[in-house]
């Protein structure tokens, strides 16, 4: 046993168990102890994380059934930084409605260690174990506002169609484990590209797997799901779904599509060529026709899900599999921007939302910039990133993808991305249109609320973006790396 190679997952487990045993003895209405002893915690984890991904730590544990490489450690620390904002966010908005406690703290970290599980399994028990933990804790955190019949209405769906998707995906682990023998993935690989194996069992796997995957991730038509998780579940709640979960979703599609199935690319791209050109259509479509901003924000998102599907069905042409890196990184970057930018702008609605007043229709931001310039000012940051419009980091993001598939060959799908991407950009510009020249409502008459860390963060958020737009290098290097020294 490689207990070095599993210190995260110890330390979030003993974690989520501590603040759960500190929050039923330690007796405080506002419930700070758990709070900042959970800040702490993902500190420290986030440190360690770090310290991981600069030592280029490369090791198996459990035999062999979790993996820690670049890929995941940069990973685990984006989910960390991700999941600790969040919690900043969700501060002011928790207490006003019952939700702030030890559960939701301690739902919080077993989501984030299912997260971990998946990030660095190299298993397909493994990876599905993590994704159950993961779901289930995600269930329970839409669900967590018991008096509110919108949220328990979310959690009911949410919960059917992931057991569907689950067994979509078990099944297709199945069809996988069946024609190969093994649960490994490194073993699955070798024994798929030098093995007669029977290919139609395969191909079968493949196809209920992808499917798996493309709820996980949100993808037409295995979307159904996330507008209504969007508008019906608690802000707070919305943003520890939409959020982290995208990049364990990512990292668990690179570890069964490239490092399980690789030599079957050749069958799986072609599924994500028609799941890519079906969420950028639909999303971006549905998208304007929206009232409620958490829900456009949904469609918005299943919009950007298909650039990322865009970059991870060109790593391989014509059998030829050197573009495989610059592929998988492009779609990395534009994972971790979009998370950045989701972050931020369910961080607006946070701030925004009082008790009794939710923020999240478009009317409710109607002249923003005149109640609160700067609050309108990170949103616009934010909106257009989310658009691609330069200089701010969504641009790059999809330009990035764009280029990567453009030397793929596929001219007609870089033309079809960037029409619908234009068309999209109007439901952006409009909400900039209704903050900065419609007048205040009575409601929306007011100032964003929230402690002063929160909104400092807030800012920074909305920098990072129009940062990382102007100098992506840096990041854009960290990912290239990490997918190089992982693929390798």
């Amino acid at each position: 046993m490689n207990w070095i190679a599993i210190y995260p997952e110890i330390l979030l487990l003993v974690l989520a168990c501590v603040v759960m045993l500190v929050d039923l003895f330690v007796k405080d209405a506002q419930h700070r102890v758990s709070y900042w002893l959970t800040l702490l915690g993902l500190v420290g984890l986030g440190v360690l994380c770090g310290l991981y991904y600069a030592s280029g730590m490369q090791q198996f544990a459990m035999a062999r059934a979790l993996i820690v490489d670049p890929m995941a450690m940069l990973l685990k620390l984006f989910t960390v930084i991700a999941t600790a904002v969040t919690l900043v966010y969700s501060r002011r908005y928790a207490q006003d409605r019952g939700m702030w406690g030890g559960e939701l703290f301690s739902l919080v970290l077993l989501s984030l260690l299912g997260q971990f599980i998946m990030i660095s399994g190299n298993n397909l028990l493994t990876i599905y174990l993590g994704l159950e933990l993961l779901s289930l804790a995600l269930y329970a955190l839409v669900a967590l506002r018991r008096d509110h019949t919108q949220s328990t209405e979310a959690a009911m769906k949410y919960f059917v169609l992931g057991a569907l998707a689950s067994g979509f995906l078990l099944y297709g682990m199945s069809m996988l484990y069946g024609a190969t023998g093994t649960l490994d993935l490194v073993t699955i690989f070798r024994m798929i590209a030098v093995e007669p194996i029977n290919r139609a069992v395969l191909v079968l796997g493949v196809v209920f797997i992808v499917a798996g995957l493309a709820f996980k991730l949100g993808a037409v038509p295995f979307h159904m799901w996330i507008p209504d998780v969007y508008q019906g579940a608690p802000t707070a709640v919305v943003l520890m779904v939409g959020a982290a979960p995208k990049l364990a979703a990512f990292a668990m599609a690179i570890r069964l599509l490239v490092e399980g199935m690789f030599p079957l690319a050749m069958d799986w791209q072609g599924m994500l060529v028609v799941l890519a050109v079906l969420s950028i259509g639909l999303g971006n479509l549905a998208a304007i026709a929206q009232t409620n901003f958490k829900r456009m924000l949904a469609y918005s998102t299943i919009a950007q899900i298909g650039f990322v599907l865009l970059a991870l069905l060109s790593g391989m042409l014509n059998g030829n599999g050197l573009s495989a890196s610059t592929a998988y990184s492009g779609a990395m970057f534009y994972m971790v921007i979009y998370v950045l930018t989701t972050l931020g702008t369910f961080g607006v609605i946070l701030l925004l939302a009082r008790e009794g007043f939710e923020a999240e229709d478009i009317r409710d931001f109607a002249g923003l910039a005149k109640t609160d310039p700067w609050m309108a000012g990170v949103m616009t940051f934010l909106l257009f990133s989310l658009a691609g419009i330069p200089p701010f980091a969504g641009f790059y993001a999809k330009l990035e993808v764009l280029t990567i598939l453009f030397n793929t060959g596929r001219v007609w799908l870089v033309v079809y991305a960037v029409i619908l991407s234009v068309i999209g950009a109007y439901y952006y510009i409009r909400m900039v249109k209704v903050m900065y020249f419609d007048s205040p409502t009575t409601l929306s008459a007011t100032r964003a609320r929230g402690a002063g860390g929160a909104r400092a963060l807030l800012s920074l958020n909305g920098l990072a973006v129009l940062f990382l737009g102007l100098m992506p290098g840096g990041l854009m290097t960290l990912c290239y790396q990490a997918i190089a020294n992982t693929l390798h």
